[in-house]
């Protein structure tokens, strides 16, 4: 009788062990499938993914492992197997890296909203019109031609001047260049294909322009400078600087020297004034040239902004540096070097000319 009961209680112990592993067991699988069924990344990180013509969601488990959209393969098709799903739609779609399983099974199940035909353009910091034309030209399906044809007319530019607040009738000015000069906004934009509309690539870099002037809104109405003078400013600084801290600088220079009644002497405003590209054609005699542009010859400002600023440049101009520079020198690396006096600025020069460091002559 007592090993009876002795044989009943290890029995009963077995039991209670295997239940108590198979507990642990199901709990490890709950939370390895739970765990594995969230996002890969909790940053955004866009990937194209296509599934094609007869794919099931099942077939799909590979594909999206090794794109990194997905923990595990085993974790994906558990969830399959207990939840309800749409059915799979074929096409290309834009996943992101921070979607749970969840997420992606649902935009898979509704259909594709990439469009193939879509189209990235890239304007870099401190552009001029003549090379958006260009870049207007190599990405879409329009002439440079075609470009100028629309920023230049006049009919149109009164429309967006009184569509943007920052645009003002200054920009009309005979003397400029190119009305939208340094207006339009250096970034990268996505447009529905090559046959967008020039009108619509004008406005939306008008727009990402509205977008970043607006939390400088309240300094730029305050400032003693109008408007077109701060992009003005700001295009000569991003045209001239390498960082912020240069911009910052640069613009406590410009400043100061305007408050002195200085003339600004930029090499930029002169080579834009003489239509060179600075850092590509020589200097030459163009700071000599007389215009209403070039800074070695004009007292104050340009007639307008002599390239693309971006949200760093304009923002140096409403907080420049404290100092007490007057004189700033660019090497052929980009590097600048200030001075408080003409005698160290004049030193500095010298020495990069020696080292043959010196765009000049």
């Amino acid at each position: 009788m007592k090993r009876r009961i002795r044989y009943g209680r290890i029995v009963l112990a077995l039991l209670v062990f295997f239940f108590f592993i198979l507990v642990l067991c199901v709990v490890g699988i709950y939370f390895f499938y739970k765990t594995n069924i969230k996002s890969v990344s909790k940053k955004s990180e866009k990937v194209t993914f296509t599934v094609a013509s007869g794919s099931t969601y099942n077939s799909l488990a590979s594909s999206l492992k090794e794109s990194n959209l997905i923990q595990s393969e085993f974790a994906y098709k558990i969830y399959l197997k207990f939840n309800k799903v749409k059915p799979l739609q074929a096409g290309t779609y834009a996943l992101d890296r921070n979607m749970s399983v969840e997420e992606i099974l649902e935009v898979l199940g509704s259909g594709s909203t990439e469009n193939p035909d879509a189209i990235r353009i890239t304007f870099k910091e401190g552009l001029v019109v003549a090379k958006v034309a260009k870049v207007v030209q190599e990405n879409t399906n329009h002439t440079e031609e075609e470009f100028y044809k629309v920023i230049t007319d006049t009919t149109y530019l009164k429309q967006l001047i009184n569509k943007y607040w920052f645009l003002t009738d200054a920009i009309l000015n005979k003397e400029i260049y190119y009305a939208l000069e340094g207006y339009l906004y250096p970034n990268t934009y996505e447009f529905a294909n090559k046959d967008v509309k020039i009108e619509t690539i004008i406005e939306s870099m008008l727009n990402s322009m509205e977008k970043n002037l607006e939390p400088h809104k309240e300094k730029i109405e305050a400032s003693s400078y109008s408007i077109h003078e701060i992009i003005t400013l700001a295009s000569m600084i991003q045209s001239e600087g390498n960082n912020v801290d240069d911009f910052k600088k640069m613009a406590s220079v410009f400043l100061t020297r305007l408050e002195k009644k200085m003339k600004l002497q930029s090499c930029a405003s002169a080579y834009y004034g003489a239509k060179k590209i600075m850092g590509v054609d020589a200097f030459g005699d163009a700071y000599l040239k007389s215009n209403s542009y070039n800074t070695y010859v004009i007292a104050g400002l340009p007639v307008g902004p002599i390239s693309s600023p971006g949200v760093d440049a304009i923002g140096s101009v409403l907080n420049p540096s404290d100092s007490k520079y007057l004189y700033f020198a660019s090497d052929k690396n980009m590097k600048v070097y200030f001075s408080e006096t003409y005698q160290e600025h004049q030193k500095t020069i010298n020495a990069l000319k020696s080292a043959g460091n010196w765009y000049g002559s």
